[in-house]
């Protein structure tokens, strides 16, 4: 019996490492990856994401990576729109708003989801490792579509645009009391 369980367990063990195979993707050099892919660009007028992806197939190799890039530009878009709707809920408040404030994440949701299409290929480059194919990809969307798209929602919706203009109203009459604050106290 000893010797059965023995037999099956060395058994085993060899099928769980013998079907384990080599997962480990070829080795890249470090002169190949490109230096916008260590370092991506910044510009306060886009949104910039890097990816890479590997395949036996060039193409796909690409859109994978260029699909990856495009996800990375949405959780960008999705936190500086969380950002946004944070200074609004600062602005009006939480406790009474509560619908607001979902209204308010249900426009950024729906901007996020809809607006990439302007994201574009910015710079890519493709190696080849044996048989496989390594892409990498530098996607921008620029920041002005993403920040239009978010007014047109908010626009879509009158109370929430409403509540929106007040405070900024509210916030640019503050300003202009502080400058003449400002000026009463330098006479």
């Amino acid at each position: 019996m000893k010797q059965l369980l023995v037999l099956f367990s060395v058994l085993s063990l060899s099928f769980y490492f013998g079907c384990g195979g080599n997962t480990s993707l070829p080795k890249t050099d470090q002169a190949e990856i490109p230096g916008w892919y260590l370092t991506p660009p910044q510009d306060p007028n886009y949104l910039f994401a890097v990816n890479s992806a590997t395949s036996q197939d060039m193409q796909m190799a690409v859109d994978k990576a260029m699909t990856g890039a495009r996800a990375e530009i949405g959780r960008q878009m999705e936190l500086k729109l969380s950002d946004m709707q944070k200074k609004f809920a600062e602005e009006v408040g939480q406790n009474d708003n509560a619908t607001l404030l979902s209204q308010m994440t249900q426009a950024t949701k729906t901007v996020v989801s809809t607006n990439l299409t302007g994201s574009t290929l910015k710079d890519k480059k493709i190696s080849k490792d044996g048989n496989t194919w390594r892409a990498y990809v530098l996607m921008q969307y620029p920041l002005g579509s993403a920040n239009q798209a978010l007014v047109d929602q908010i626009k879509k919706n009158n109370e929430l645009y409403t509540r929106f203009r007040s405070s900024q109203s509210f916030e640019e009459l503050d300003k202009e009391v502080q400058k003449i604050e400002d000026a009463k106290k330098a006479k």
